[in-house]
């Protein structure tokens, strides 16, 4: 949650609001919303690996990934991503060098992952004229 290389996610969603968060470009991609959903799933699963933790159920279907957001609560999304990368954050500083060592190639995709779709975002917001370009990326 500290801008360094990347602006953090939690930044890149900060003050926006539900309507931006559903908005697309009309082309297909996905929303503010359908990103995070599906950042929520993906780092959730790597924690739970992680933790050696049950698995929730999940058909194999990435595309259902995006598609799993309330329309109701754009805060709640916001505050679990948040959690669920604290939590992972938690675990990897509590873990041992051997844990660690068995986890790096986990850990650099689930940074990559979270790099790749966080600029997604911020596109997103760019397009949609509500990025400030002084929270990182102008």
């Amino acid at each position: 949650n500290v801008k360094d290389w990347f602006v953090p996610v939690n930044i890149a969603l900060e003050d926006i609001t539900p309507e931006q968060a559903k908005w697309t470009d009309g082309s297909g991609n996905h929303s503010i919303w359908q990103l995070a959903s599906h950042l929520i799933f993906w780092n959730l699963q790597q924690l739970y690996s992680f933790k050696k933790l049950p698995q929730p159920k999940f058909d194999g279907n990435n595309d259902e990934t995006f598609n799993s957001f309330n329309s109701a609560n754009w805060k709640a999304t916001v505050q679990k991503l948040d959690s669920v990368l604290t939590a992972i954050e938690k675990a990897v500083e509590e873990s041992d060098d051997a844990k660690l060592q068995s986890w790096y190639s986990n850990l650099a995709h689930i940074g990559t992952h979270n790099a790749y779709h966080t600029g997604q975002i911020i596109y997103i917001r760019k397009l949609q004229g509500s990025w400030d370009a002084n929270k990182g990326v102008k």
